[in-house]
């Protein structure tokens, strides 16, 4: 890790070549893939507004916030133009479980020469701050309000990281990243869909340099997306049964947004109804084990009735909505 802390990108790169978007703004490209780099998924779509907000982030050294319904693929937007880059990138899931010690640092004991003695062993933040590495911190909404007080001084471009308990003053890399997905835009749990999310400090928030939202993608991205992910339905048949899934994605998509369910399948969800539904051959079977008992019992008759109008054929918990309304 130590040829990390001095390397730099080697070249500028056009998107239109590299993400297929018409536009001539260039990005710089590290020569040597390091082990933090993630692997290309040759299969991902990229939405091209929020690819560019993501690219600005690299280039221009801005601090990136993705918000978006969970499933949209924001966390991997981020690493997917990172693999393309040749950028080492770190995630850190901000659960209620990190604490300021986990991302600053602590002193451990250690054994050297058979004694043992107190050694400081710096947290993720300072590492991550002396390396060319895009930093994305996960469920930024979520993070405890003491924790994310220690991250709020390296939201600024120039920002230089103390440490107190080492008397010392890190200067970010001059290719350091920052970027962080969250489900809401620091409001809370506003809709009930996100417990444990929290109101987060308007002033944190206003260090954001850009804040983009990602939305599902449109119904012929996300069959390309299913049927990469799941080769055996890349076929005219296969583009037919993933094309209606994603018909019943959209409805109970529709029926979150009017208030008629309290959940909603995303695109996440529906890959794995794909993957289920080749080990179990039975798309209905796949359906009810990947989505439908997720659901709350009293909707479960409402989302059956969205697998008939698609498919054509009734579920058990359908014929019940029927009899209720008898």
């Amino acid at each position: 890790m130590t040829s990390l802390i001095h390397d730099h990108p080697s070249r500028l790169v056009s998107v239109r070549e590299l993400f297929n978007i018409d536009s001539d703004f260039k990005v710089p490209v590290f020569e040597h893939k390091d082990e933090h780099v993630p692997d290309i998924d040759p299969a991902y779509c990229f939405n091209p507004d929020v690819t560019m907000a993501i690219l600005a982030g690299f280039t221009r050294n801005r601090r990136v916030l993705i918000q978006g319904l969970h499933g949209t693929g924001k966390s991997t937007h981020i690493e997917q133009v990172a693999a393309r880059l040749n950028w080492a990138c770190v995630r850190v899931n901000l659960d209620g479980h990190i604490s300021r010690l986990d991302l600053v640092g602590k002193d451990t004991i250690v054994l050297k020469d058979g004694k043992q003695i107190t050694e400081f062993q710096e947290g993720i933040v300072p590492w991550a701050l002396r390396r060319p590495v895009a930093l994305v911190f996960d469920e930024f909404d979520a993070g405890r309000p003491d924790v994310m007080f220690v991250i709020q001084r390296i939201l600024e471009q120039d920002g230089k990281f103390t440490l107190l308990d080492q008397n010392q003053v890190i200067t970010p890399h001059s290719h350091f990243r920052l970027f962080a997905t969250a489900n809401t835009v620091g409001l809370g749990n506003v809709n009930g869909l996100y417990h444990g999310t929290q109101q987060v400090n308007q002033a944190q928030m206003d260090r954001w340099n850009i804040v983009a939202s990602l939305d599902y993608l449109p119904r012929e991205d996300e069959i390309s997306i299913v049927q990469g992910k799941v080769p055996c339905y890349a076929d005219e048949r296969g583009h037919q049964l993933i094309s209606t899934m994603v018909a019943v994605a959209e409805l109970t998509r529709s029926g979150f947004a009017a208030g008629d369910l309290s959940t909603l399948m995303s695109p996440r969800t529906l890959i794995a109804w794909a993957e289920n539904t080749e080990i179990f051959g039975d798309p209905a079977l796949a359906f009810r084990l990947s989505f439908l008992n997720k659901c709350d019992e009293a909707e479960r008759p409402l989302v059956a009735e969205y697998y008939q109008r698609c498919f054509d054929q009734e579920l058990d918990e359908s014929r019940s909505l029927k009899l209720s309304l008898m």
